[in-house]
């Protein structure tokens, strides 16, 4: 199975399933003399870990990290960093009976016509259960970046259709969906009762902001920042959109309108979103990620199955009402990863 390693220089490669003893990730290519413990691994994540938010699933994982190399006395040592975060509460079991079924919305169906054979439990490898992985090599390559003064921020813009419109980014660091408006969250939380108690899921937004990333990172043609970071989002399984700076309002707006006037001081607006001609200009970067509701729902749903013939799907086991906010330290992550793998290839330029 090919396409689980992210990265030129600083290299990512996740592995495990849902249900299986164990989830991790393999990094190469992170410079020695790192300060590296597992605590600094550890607490983002805490931040995505199941059982503990309102929109979370039940399933309890204490998804406590190994760092079984790499790491010497507490410094990276410049070889290969294997983590490892133990299944603890896996109930394989509990998908028995969708052995034989397709779960609409769900890679069951890709994973067949693709492999020939699918782990059926809990999704496998299509589970966000793999986003742990992404998870701890991104707390890694936020090690990185913070050496260089760049901080990668996230929080809730919008869950179930309700928008966050008073931003206070310092009210979402306390806020158990990381919302940065008080009132909005509150109906936020009143939407995932609705829809929990309605057996459906909700899908929302996470808006992504990088502060301190120098210009001049990202490579000028099939190398882009914007290119990259794109790509590294849409590769979270929920994601379905990705948008820096202005998005899609920038099909609407005139070159007037849309270009960012550039003072001595720097740019007056960033419609750009911190990106110019795939190169990071210096500017915030500023992106939002467009997430759908979690696919696996108690309601019942048409389907077939492996032998194609019709058939109805209630899903079962334990499941989020919504990503949001588990996805935003994963949407972090990713950004962290590509961030630190264009620092790493503009340094070795300049060397």
């Amino acid at each position: 199975m090919s396409g689980n390693t992210i990265g030129v220089l600083f290299r990512v490669t996740t592995w495990g399933e849902s249900h299986g003893p164990a989830t991790g990730a393999v990094i190469d290519g992170c410079p020695p003399r790192i300060g590296l413990s597992a605590a600094d691994i550890q607490g983002e994540l805490d931040r995505r870990r199941p059982g503990v938010l309102p929109s979370a699933s039940p399933r309890r994982e204490a998804d406590r990290v190994e760092i079984l190399s790499g790491v010497f006395e507490g410094k990276t040592t410049g070889t290969p960093i294997s983590l490892m975060i133990r299944n603890s509460d896996a109930e394989g079991e509990t998908y028995e009976g969708l052995r034989d079924l397709f779960r609409p919305g769900h890679g069951d169906i890709t994973y067949q016509a693709k492999y020939g054979i699918r782990d059926h439990r809990g999704g496998g490898r299509a589970s966000g259960r793999e986003t742990a992985g992404r998870v701890a090599a991104g707390a890694v390559a936020r090690r990185i970046i913070g050496l260089a003064g760049i901080t990668v921020l996230a929080w809730t813009a919008e869950l179930g259709g309700i928008a966050a419109r008073n931003l206070s980014p310092a009210a979402a660091e306390t806020s158990p969906l990381l919302c940065p408006d008080p009132e909005a969250e509150e109906k936020m939380r009143e939407r995932l009762q609705e829809a929990r108690a309605a057996g459906d899921t909700l899908g929302g937004i996470v808006e992504i902001v990088v502060r301190g990333c120098p210009a001049g990172l990202g490579e000028p043609v099939f190398g882009k920042m914007d290119a990259g970071l794109a790509g590294a989002l849409m590769g979270i399984g929920t994601v379905k959109g990705v948008e820096i700076g202005a998005g899609f309002a920038a099909a609407r707006m005139t070159g007037n309108a849309c270009n960012d006037p550039i003072r001595p001081e720097g740019f007056r607006t960033n419609h750009a979103g911190g990106i110019l001609a795939g190169i990071t200009s210096g500017a915030e970067i500023v992106l939002r990620v467009a997430c759908k509701p979690i696919p696996s729902i108690t309601r019942p749903q048409e389907t077939v199955d492996v032998h194609g013939n019709p058939a109805i799907v209630t899903v079962g086991g334990r499941h989020d009402v919504s990503v949001i906010p588990r996805i935003i330290p994963v949407c972090e992550a990713m950004v962290c990863i590509v961030l630190a793998d264009h620092l790493l290839r503009q340094r070795a330029i300049a060397s």
